[in-house]
């Protein structure tokens, strides 16, 4: 068991410390360029080009993805390094005594028979592959990756941010998801980039070795008496020698970066990172000890740097997979390690809200129920129906996380809009069709919509014109055309713009709108009540002085319904208070202290839809609409509303409804400035048909922040007609 941790604990040590081994490898790098280096030991430098080479290909043979490899640009170009500084190193010791060591000697002789015309001919052959086929084709498909990706990147942040407003995933999740997106974009320009250094390594190879070979016949001709046979044959195999045992592993390189970047990183440094990618797949060691004992019963080949470098494969391969250090596991116990210290506090304990689990007939129930008759009687207030083939999505057996992202989307909620909503009950119902939901509150279906669960839904918010394969749908939140894809039709859309989200996520963005839209009905007193003893343990003072003598639970439900009905946020619960206890003194009437709520807290409703800092775009009325709409405001105890005649409410709805599209067009939300005294029944007489249209007034804006003016609705002619005609009439009767 002490062998077991000891040996754990040496493997973490050593990728702990990967970025003193690649400083101290790359000093020695800079060394080789430099110094003299023995034949002995260049053999070995060789063998390590050769061997690390192959162990690259092996390993992006097992990687899923390619920025699973995103050290790749950057070993390639270390790679590039070390392969010339070994020609370097190789080519001193041709010029100086004409033996560059064993491995180049073997290339040289055993590879090409020991003529230095086919091994010109099999090194060119070589090179031209290299960079004529892998190396260019490898740079198109980088080329046209990166600019697809780059491409791609909007739709897939505005994918993310629709999931974490939809409350799909936390700001965490989001924060790691644009990482991985910029991280992709990232990879794929660098490997565009990396693949001009193969290029450039190949035009080097071919100068290198006719380099050489011209060097060469010149040192041994007039230097060391040689006849010109026997200084072709002499320097010319070593030279294309030396080539062949540069080129192969650059070929192998260069075909490595072609497999990675035509498949379908972490917080670590360069060389932490590459040991965890790299040396850890026990598999492609132990396929590596293989082929390097293989190469080492080659004829020629010298045995004992190659049987070396085999034993040291097949140990690790062996250690690892007794210690089961692949690469994921190893990643996990390194991070344990390296975040001990808050390891303790990183479990976090399953929300209370999580109170649903899956039965074998897909039914969702709460533990605990005793199956009392009085349970019976029970009517939850949100809950959710889904069709039989849409219940994989709260069985978290089966991958699904439904429960957990609903679970989310409360907290949301509760973040932004201030509500405490209840648990949301996910059942079945067999009577819906299979990819059909239902939203019920208080049993009274409320909204409905359609998903496919193996698919996702690709919306064309760039006004792309590219033709995208799938099934057309209508988005159920803002009715957006849109596709169903599947996973091939899911890149096509994008990378021509579209934005695409999962299935879960768009029911999940429909349940958001759907608590938006009803918070007002959801809010009961029990909530109320809940809201005010949590206000009382910061500002006991403050509900001391208005419960229950100036205002009660049931006038505050009234305030805080209204103001959801508008979409204001009354998480300022103390500000709403304060604003009703001041305006309490003169009038007790809910629409009066609503409207008093709201411009205490226009600050904050403003915020929310300013188009840049300072400014808002906005709809304004015809001064002489203003007045005839002013004059028809009908006031009750209980409700505020607009008496008009149809035809000029026809004509001002077809003008709001116009100016409203062309709002939606361009990304702005439709809002209209209007009087205080006309706001509330401006807004209750239209939202019926436009319910999402903003109605402020111009008490409720800043002294600092600028009105442009979108568009104006103009007074109807029937408006004028009957101006005239009462104008008549009162001369008449004069």
């Amino acid at each position: 068991m002490e062998s077991k941790t000891e040996n754990k604990g040496w493997f973490l040590g050593l990728v702990k410390n990967g970025d003193y081994i690649l400083a101290a490898a790359m000093f020695a790098v800079v060394i080789v360029l430099i110094l003299p280096v023995p034949k002995a030991i260049l053999d070995s430098l060789l063998v390590i080009s050769v061997g690390t080479s192959i162990l690259i290909l092996l390993v992006i043979i097992y990687v899923r993805e390619p920025i699973q490899l995103t050290v790749f640009p950057s070993i390639l170009l270390i790679m590039t390094l070390y392969r010339l500084a070994l020609n370097v190193a190789s080519t001193r010791l041709i010029l100086l005594d004409a033996d560059a060591g064993r491995v180049i000697e073997s290339f040289g002789q055993f590879v090409v028979g020991g003529n230095y015309v086919v091994g010109a001919v099999v090194f060119l052959i070589l090179v031209l592959v290299n960079f004529l086929v892998i190396t260019k084709g490898a740079g198109r498909i980088a080329e046209v990756a990166a600019r697809f990706t780059l491409d791609a990147m909007p739709g897939k942040q505005m994918a993310i941010d629709a999931e974490l407003n939809a409350g799909a995933i936390d700001e965490k999740e989001a924060q790691t998801r644009r990482a991985k997106v910029q991280q992709e974009a990232d990879f794929y320009g660098k490997m565009d980039g990396a693949s001009k250094f193969v290029r450039g390594d190949a035009v080097a190879g071919i100068l290198i070795t006719l380099i050489n070979i011209i060097g060469g016949l010149s040192i041994g001709m007039m230097q060391r008496d040689m006849n010109l046979d026997e200084s072709l044959r002499v320097y010319t195999l070593l030279s294309i020698g030396d080539g062949l045992v540069s080129q192969i592993p650059a070929l192998v390189l260069s075909f490595a970066a072609g497999l990675l970047i035509t498949r379908t990183s972490g917080r670590q440094n360069l060389g932490s990172t590459m040991a965890r990618q790299l040396g850890f797949y026990p598999r492609a060691l132990g396929i590596l000890g293989g082929v390097m004992c293989f190469m080492a019963i080659l004829p020629g080949m010298p045995k004992i740097p190659f049987l070396s470098f085999a034993a040291i494969a097949f140990i690790l391969s062996i250690l690892m997979k007794k210690r089961k250090l692949d690469a994921t596991r190893f990643a996990e116990v390194l991070d344990e390690v390296e975040e001990k210290a808050d390891s303790t506090q990183g479990s976090s304990a399953i929300s209370p809200d999580r109170q649903a689990s899956s039965d074998n007939s897909g039914q969702t129930e709460h533990p605990g129920e005793s199956g009392d008759l009085e349970k019976m009687l029970d009517i939850d207030t949100l809950s959710v129906e889904l069709g039989y083939s849409l219940l994989r999505l709260a069985d978290e057996k089966k991958g699904g996380d439904l429960v957990e992202r609903v679970t989310g989307l409360r907290k949301t909620f509760a973040k932004e809009v201030g509500l405490l909503l209840p648990t949301v009950s996910l059942r079945d119902n067999f009577e819906l069709e299979a990819n059909d939901y239902c939203f019920l509150l208080r049993g009274k279906p409320v909204a409905r919509g359609r998903i496919l669960p193996n698919r996702s839904l690709a919306m064309n918010v760039s006004g792309s014109k590219a033709k995208i394969p799938g099934e057309k749908t209508k988005e159920p939140v803002f009715g957006l055309d849109a596709i169903w894809v599947d996973e091939n039709g899911r890149k096509i859309a994008e990378m021509n713009g579209f934005t695409v989200v999962d299935a879960a996520s768009v029911l999940c963005t429909h349940l958001s709108e759907t608590f938006r839209r009803y918070a007002h009905e959801i809010l009961d007193r029990q909530t109320v009540q809940r809201m005010v003893d949590h206000t009382r343990a910061k500002h006991p003072a403050l509900i001391e002085e208005l419960f229950p003598e100036v205002i009660s639970t049931g006038l505050l439900q009234g305030v805080l319904a209204n103001l959801l009905r508008e979409n204001v946020s009354i998480r300022n619960l103390n500000l709403i208070l304060e604003s009703m206890g001041d305006m309490a003194l003169h009038s007790k009437n809910v629409n009066d202290l609503s409207e008093h709520a709201r411009r205490r807290l226009a600050p904050y409703i403003i915020n929310q839809y300013e188009s840049e800092p300072g400014k808002i775009k906005a709809i304004t009325l015809d001064p002489r609409l203003e007045q005839y709409l002013l004059a028809r405001v009908q006031r009750t105890q209980f409700e505020v509303s607009i008496s008009l005649d149809p035809g000029t409410a026809h004509d001002v709805l077809g003008q709001l409804t116009r100016l409203m599209t062309e709002m939606n067009n361009e990304g702005q939300t439709p809002l209209i400035v209007v009087m205080q005294e006309l706001r509330l029944g401006f807004k209750r007489f239209f939202e019926s048909t436009l319910s999402r249209l903003v109605v402020i007034s111009y008490q409720e804006i800043p002294p600092n922040t600028e009105i442009e003016n979108y568009g104006i609705v103009q007074a109807p002619a029937s408006m004028e007609q009957e101006r005239a005609k009462n104008k008549a009439e009162v001369g008449a009767n004069a």
